[in-house]
Parts: structure tokens; sequence; C-alpha cells
């Protein structure tokens, strides 16, 4: 029988109890194709689906059902990894030429680098052994490959009881965090597991500090800063940006990156002034009493050990810095403030205390950094009013208004959003 004939066939097998509807032009993306677990038939009906006919939220529940699949598969191919593994175990007494013995099986069947098959099977192996639970959202398609590493890498150190509470605890809503709101939140409960290892780990880290410089291929430099105090480089990435927002004008030629760097170069050969970066602190009122040790979080940095956040808020005085004190319990602001310099205006206090991000999905952008956006245009009210005030990072805010996404708030901080192809999604990733 024929290749085609053959898969014909086994679709048709698999679709004979799935409910599945069929038009002229082939089966229909159901309607609730967003619940099918990966497998199988799920599989069967992406491959004879033309996308390009579908309509246009069709395609995005269709890019959705894909993805999926490729976390079974992926998970899948992990499993294969161990198994030819334990292929190896018995043909050596030494794990190590075992391991090496599967490692150059899978570079040379995938014709991956050394490097590779090391790495992926290294993911394998924790996954099995270290966070099997993680597997298994993989191969249920809940978690891609990108969310499933993340808690591989960022859990490392823990050991494995740790690893597999702070995964139990924020593996049920990963998928509706991006990889960067992801790794924020697995790294403060990281620092929740373990303060002392955490402080500990970070002071070892900062006596390692060096400046670092390699030549590229095209004749320029690169200069990096490794293992710095994160409240005094994310001090000097704030006041590097104020001032490339103050140098951008219409006559100024030089994009934002360029006048970043020239800054960058400028503080470093000693031919401009310091840049007086600004900074802001939420920490819960236990942990600002030493009555506990949960990480504090810096704007644009992340969480930062109990250590940092006490000590920036006693001895920071040399620059403006603003901070946010929260209920241990409920996580809500108790009270706020500033130092030194006049505070900004009232009404953009207010917006970056209600929402201390971009409100957009997905993005971490700090509202200290944000354009304030109004939901109903001023054009239409004449009037400015925090309640329709919310912060919206310059990408966002231009892509929100110059492609017609729409916005309501819903309450706790979250918003609706409605893209221009009728999709719907909300800022904290929960089920609209």
């Amino acid at each position: 029988m024929a290749a085609d004939a053959v898969e014909d066939e086994l679709v048709w097998e698999l679709f004979e109890n799935a409910p599945v509807s069929w038009s002229d032009d082939g089966p229909v993306l159901p309607a609730d194709v967003d619940s099918w677990p990966p497998g199988p038939v799920l599989g069967a009906l992406l491959a004879v689906i033309e996308v390009d006919r579908l309509g246009e939220a069709d395609r995005v529940r269709f890019l959705r059902a894909s993805e999926r699949m490729v976390a079974f598969q992926q998970a899948a191919s992990y499993r294969a990894m161990t198994a030819i593994s334990d292929a190896y175990a018995p043909l050596t007494v030494d794990p190590a030429e075992a391991e090496a013995g599967a490692v150059l099986e899978i570079r040379a069947a995938l014709r991956w680098t050394r490097r590779a098959a090391e790495s992926e099977l290294a993911v394998a192996h924790d996954l099995r052994v270290r966070l099997p639970q993680v597997h298994q959202a993989l191969a249920e398609g809940r978690l891609d490959r990108r969310r499933a590493q993340l808690f591989v890498r960022h859990t490392e150190h823990l050991t494995v009881g740790q690893a597999r509470t702070v995964t139990d605890t924020l593996i049920g809503e990963a998928d509706r965090w991006t990889t960067g709101q992801l790794t924020e939140r697995i790294r403060r409960a990281c620092i929740s597991a373990d303060p002392a290892d955490a402080c500990n780990r970070y002071r070892r880290a900062v006596r390692s500090r060096r400046l670092q410089s390699w030549s590229n291929p095209d004749g320029t430099v690169t200069i990096s800063g490794l293992e710095l105090d994160a409240v005094r480089a994310q001090q000097a990435l704030e006041g590097i940006n104020r001032h490339a927002r103050h140098l951008k004008t219409a006559a100024e030629p030089r994009s934002m990156d360029q006048l970043r760097a020239d800054i960058f170069l400028d503080l470093l050969c000693g031919t401009t002034g310091p840049a007086g970066g600004s900074i802001h602190i939420t920490v819960d009122l236990a942990t600002l009493t030493a009555l506990s040790e949960e990480p504090g979080e810096l704007a644009g940095y992340g969480p930062v050990i109990a250590d940092i956040a006490r000590h920036t808020t006693r001895t920071l005085t040399d620059s403006l810095w603003t901070f946010t004190v929260t209920d241990p319990v409920t996580g809500l602001p108790v009270v706020d403030g500033h130092t030194r310099r006049r505070p900004t205006a009232s009404q953009r206090r207010r917006v970056q205390r209600r929402s201390d991000r971009c409100i957009a999905p997905g993005c971490r952008m700090p509202a200290i950094g944000s354009d304030l956006d109004h939901r109903h245009g001023w054009a239409e009210t004449g009037v400015t009013d925090s309640q329709d005030l919310v912060p919206l990072c310059r990408h966002d805010h231009c892509t929100r208004h110059q492609t017609g996404w729409t916005y309501t708030p819903i309450g706790d901080g979250d918003h609706y959003w409605t893209s221009p192809l009728g999709t719907h999604y909300t800022t904290s990733g929960r089920s609209p």
C-alpha cells in the first residue's frame, strides 16, 4: 500500500471516534480544541487542516494546539534520550564512560555538537530523576520546552526536596506566565526555600565580580560586567536610560540603543558626570523589620534577597529611590514613599501603586519607566482621571494604538484585552 494511502487510513481510524466535523475543504477546527490533550488524534487533526484557510481567531487556536503537540513530542524525545543512556549503562562499570557513549550516540543520531548533546541529556536526566512533575506537564502540553528548562536550570542548586516543593508551588500556573515572569517567580521561590543559602550564594558571586572584554568579528568590542551588585547595577542602568531619554530629541539622529552605548562609554572614560539613576524597591513589612527573610523586588531586575532590600532602604541616600511596603499576607501596598528629591506627579504615583508594571499581557517593564495610557482617549473626555490611566511601556503603548488592541479593567489589578483578531487575553495570564 502506498505511503499516502496508509496515512489516509490511519487518519480516518484516528478520527473515527473523535468529535471532528467536516466541510467540503476537509476537517474543521473544533471549537473546543484548546481543551484537547496532545496526542495522535490532535496531531492527525493538525496535520490535515490547512491553517491558511482558517479564520483569524482559529489561526491563533491552531498555534496553541501546535505548541502543545511540540511539547508532547519534546517529552517523548527526552524519554528516548534517557532510554539510550540506560542502554549504555550495562556496557561498562564506569558511569562516566556509559554517559559518554550515550552522548556520542545522541550527537551522531541528531547531528548535534557534543556540548548540545551533553546539555540536552542532562536536562532529560533531571526531568526523570529530580523533577518528574515537570516532565509530566511537558508530556501533557501544559508546559513547553522553554519553561521546563527554566525549572531545571533555576532549581539545580536546591536539594531534590526543595526543588520539587518550588516546582509544585508554581507549575499549576506556569503556563500563564511568560518565560521572564516564570523566571522571576522561580527565583523568588528559591530564595524563600533557603534564604541563608541564597544570601551566601549572592555574596560569593559578588566577590567574583569582574569586567571582561572581547573583540567581535566585525572589529567592534564588547565590554561586560559580571557578577555585579544587583542594586548598584540597576541604579547605573536606570541612570543611563534616564540620560538617554533626556538626549533623545527630534534633532537627535542616534537611536536609544546608540545613545545608551555612547553614554556608557562616556561614563567609563570619565567624559560625562554621574547618571544619577533611580530605583524602586518593593518589600513586605515583616522583611523590612527583619521578622522575615522573604525576598524583596527590585524594579527592572526582579527578586533580591532580604538583606539587599533592608540594606538599600537604610543606606541609599545619594540618589532618588522610591519604595512600596506591602502586607505580607495580602501583598497589597501598606505605605509608599520616596527619598530626597521631589516626588512624581500624584496621579502618576497613584497609577504606579495600582499597577507596578506595564499591563500588556506578558510585559515586565516597570511602571516607573512606562508611559501612562488613557483607556479612553483624552480627546473623547477632555479630562485626565487617574482611574482611567494605566502604565504601558512605550512599545506596547504604540502597538495598542497603531493596531487596535483594547482593554478593560476586571479587578485586582488585572485587565481584559481584546486583539484585532478577536482573541482575548488577560494581563495576569489567567483564562479570560
